[in-house]
């Protein structure tokens, strides 16, 4: 199943939610022992990665990280032991989820319409007596408009 994805939000209340953003930051927080690194890593700035750990760290009794600053030794930030169950209990929640989903998803992908940049065309070209494949991908089989391909 390439075109269908299901993608878990964990809705925290009072407007944060829980992703598989965040949890990607933790995950490369872990891996680089780094806040900035994990932000490079996931094509984000520091100040974003910041941002996203300080709302995580607010949200929940227990930090997802313990930072420690910069400086001549330089600083670095690991996971918690909260911050890794947090990781390891979504993760959990999302595989338990896909198994569940499949079928549904499956049956939703079959009833999707085909586009046509999915689909190869082929180009006639009078002038030279040849076709070729055409691949301008058009995003749908139909217009909206005038109903028409």
């Amino acid at each position: 199943m390439d075109t269908l994805r299901l993608t878990l939000r964990v809705d925290l209340g009072n407007g944060r939610a829980l992703g598989p953003g965040k949890i990607r930051l933790l995950e490369a927080i872990a891996s680089t022992g780094s806040i900035s690194q994990a932000g490079r890593q996931l094509g984000m700035s520091y100040r974003r990665a910041w941002l996203l750990v300080d709302d995580m760290n607010s949200c929940f009794r227990d930090p997802v990280i313990a930072a420690q600053p910069g400086g001549t030794h330089g600083g670095g930030a690991t996971l918690t032991a909260f911050g890794q169950k947090l990781v390891d209990r979504y993760r959990a929640i999302e595989a338990d989820t896909q198994v569940t989903a499949r079928k549904y998803l499956h049956d939703l992908e079959a009833a999707l319409k085909v586009r046509r940049r999915d689909v190869p065309r082929i180009r006639s070209s009078a002038q030279h007596g040849h076709q070729q494949l055409a691949s301008d991908g058009l995003a749908c089989a139909s217009s909206p408009i005038s109903g028409r391909a």
